[in-house]
């Protein structure tokens, strides 16, 4: 290999929404690497970020087993789902994955209305890890299709929550302006008596309500117009003082409108904090707690170059995505840091303000959305490709100039 290049590359990529998982991504990285600099030894490390995937990476990290359950999916209607039963150290634990039940992949597109999306399938998987017999339950926050609050996965748990006339309220973020009062006595037992705990890994910097709340931001990817954005925005701020008012006794005194983490998923966190769950910065209950079997800190000292890659960079990505902590940790240990994209979007700049060197896209030509989720993974390959041979050429260019002046 030419001398400057890096030999050990870390590939630490989150996964491309809609198109491929963490661990498909890191192999096209890879791939690509390998076209284009064959000595080098590289380490690939999908991350797990509580969106999709989570639960099958820490299943095979702790040697345990996916239970396989049909569930209501945000549209009201049966999905196939899922949830891990760790093994290990970690025996005792599910991994409970809201996207597997309420992604917004199993939204149709002309049936994006987060006014009707409901979590009450992540409910259903809960319920039934509990039914198992499970003590902790670690509950993945990402990719969501919903925006009801946690709504649908507190009555799939037993919570009853009723309007002013006593009545149920129907399933999705639209009937939230309706809730008069949760009755909390049919919470499902495990819960009710204290017998199992529940964490939730989500981005701490989603909040619940105000300017920077989950409606305004995230409701338009979801499919909101901009009077569904202030309907549900309406809702949330409803929602927040019905829940600080009925929380389970160990909620008493939360802050359910601005707490770190109430808008994860579309405000399960604030949903599932009224029943006496954690809310845990992602990368802390994923990584810092051991449970995805990796030391990424140990293997980051050990790099000569990190590659990170998500579906978007933009505004968001400094705001708890996968690729700004890969920069965190790898900038204080002096390890470059590149990332990969779908798109660069609106404040994409942002992130070399959070320690990523260089970013690329990886639509090389002009393509549908349809046609990028498509072909993902043969884009990732190549512009891995293009963005290691520019390395070589750069390193080329260096040793050239060592070695002497060319005489212009």
């Amino acid at each position: 290999m030419p001398t400057g290049l890096p030999r050990n590359i870390l590939i630490a990529p989150s996964g491309f929404k809609e198109s491929l998982d963490a661990g498909q991504v890191a192999d096209a990285i890879a791939a690509g690497v390998r076209r284009a600099l064959a000595g080098a030894r590289v380490r690939t490390v999908p991350m797990a970020d509580g969106g999709e995937g989570t639960a099958e990476t820490l299943a095979t990290a702790t040697g345990g087993r996916i239970v396989y359950r049909e569930v209501t999916g945000p549209v009201g209607e049966p999905v196939a789902s899922h949830y891990a039963l760790l093994g290990g150290e970690a025996e005792g634990t599910a991994v409970v994955e809201m996207a597997a039940a309420a992604g917004l992949r199993l939204v149709p597109r002309d049936r994006r209305d987060p006014g009707e999306t409901t979590t009450y399938g992540v409910g259903e998987l809960i319920a039934h890890a509990l039914d198992e017999g499970v003590t902790e339950i670690l509950l993945g926050c990402g990719d969501s299709g919903t925006s009801d609050g946690g709504m649908g996965a507190l009555q799939a748990l037993g919570v009853r929550i009723l309007d002013a006339e006593g009545e149920e309220v129907g399933l999705g973020g639209r009937h939230l302006s309706e809730v008069d009062r949760l009755d909390l006595s049919g919470l499902h037992p495990a819960l009710k008596e204290g017998r199992a705990r529940i964490t939730l890994a989500l981005n701490p910097h989603n909040v619940l309500c105000g300017p920077s709340g989950v409606a305004r931001v995230f409701g338009p990817q979801k499919g909101a117009t901009e009077e569904q954005v202030e309907q549900l925005s309406a809702g949330f701020d409803h929602w927040a003082e019905v829940l600080r008012r009925d929380c389970v006794e160990q909620a008493r005194g939360r802050d359910f409108a601005h707490g770190r983490g109430t808008g994860a998923s579309g405000g399960l966190g604030a949903g599932m904090a009224a029943i006496g769950a954690t809310l845990s910065p992602r990368f802390e209950a994923l990584l810092d707690s051991g449970l995805a079997g990796i030391d990424l800190d140990a293997l980051l000292e050990g790099a000569d170059l990190v590659i990170t890659a998500e579906g978007a960079i933009d505004f968001q990505t400094p705001k708890g995505k996968v690729p700004a902590e890969i920069a965190r940790r790898a900038g204080a240990r002096g390890v470059p840091v590149v990332a990969l994209a779908g798109t660069l979007g609106r404040g994409a700049r942002d992130v070399h303000d959070v320690g990523i060197d260089a970013m690329a896209s990886i639509v090389s030509v002009p393509m549908s959305l349809e046609e990028a989720v498509r072909d993902g993974e043969r884009l990732l390959v190549e512009a891995t490709e293009r963005l290691l041979r520019t390395l070589v050429l750069g390193a080329t260019i260096a040793v050239r100039k060592l070695e002497g002046d060319s005489g212009w």
